[in-house]
């Protein structure tokens, strides 16, 4: 009797499993960039899945000129007009997947001074598909933890974001901080830590080290200062 619902995430109808809207929002609410530097993290994101989206480079060269050097930072119409095709490129059929439950998921987390981000994707034919974003803006105490911590903030906030799809699976999490791997095993740790700890534990969970230049879609989702999903 009902002719479509939410199951895990995507939105099943008779025509067939597509995203639910809430998965993308944090794409589509997408601010555009104030600086160079978010014209780096936004580009960095995109380019992370350029295989995906026709002439990448033609589309992109309003925003790649404003990276030249001596250039004045000026986002013209030209600009925006490139930042909502590679918006809505992000968050097409071609990048966003429904999920394959015989492969492991991937979740690639950041976390900057005022925010964290996280990716959920698998990949599939050496091809690496995204099947939610996530960002959260650090409140109140949050703020003012470590670096290794804000990071380890990174992992729990994407672990209870994407827990639907995390429970009994393998895990695979890249993080740009190696200290996470260190904490994980310390056995004097304070209170919060210990709880975050052993929430981790409930999970399959192999955490690998991620450079920032390589982890770019996760940085650039923590720079933003959006509520999560």
């Amino acid at each position: 009797m009902v002719r479509e619902g939410i199951v895990l995430g995507h939105l099943v109808s008779e025509q067939g499993i597509e995203v639910a809207k809430e998965k993308i929002e944090v794409i589509e609410q997408l601010p555009p960039p104030v600086n160079v530097k978010g014209i780096h993290s936004f580009l960095g994101h995109a380019r992370f899945y350029r295989r995906f989206i026709k002439d990448f480079s033609q589309i992109t060269q309003p925003l790649t000129a404003l990276l030249a050097k001596d250039v004045p930072f000026e986002f013209t119409d030209e600009c925006l007009r490139a930042l909502k095709t590679i918006k809505k490129a992000l968050i097409s059929v071609l990048i966003i997947q429904p999920l394959d439950w015989s492969l492991p998921f991937e979740i690639m987390c950041d976390a900057s001074d005022y925010a964290v981000g996280a990716v959920l994707g698998q990949t599939k034919d050496k091809k690496h598909h995204a099947i939610a974003y996530g960002s959260k803006t650090l409140i109140g105490p949050q703020l003012n933890y470590t670096t290794t911590k804000k990071e380890f903030l990174a992992i729990v906030f994407a672990i209870d974001t994407f827990r639907s799809y995390l429970v009994g699976a393998k895990i695979i999490v890249y993080t740009d901080h190696a200290a996470l791997k260190y904490l994980l095993t310390k056995k004097d740790v304070k209170p919060r830590l210990l709880r975050w700890i052993l929430l981790l534990q409930e999970f399959d969970i192999d955490i690998k080290d991620n450079i920032g230049v390589e982890n770019t879609i996760a940085d650039h989702l923590s720079c933003m200062q959006v509520t999560n999903m």
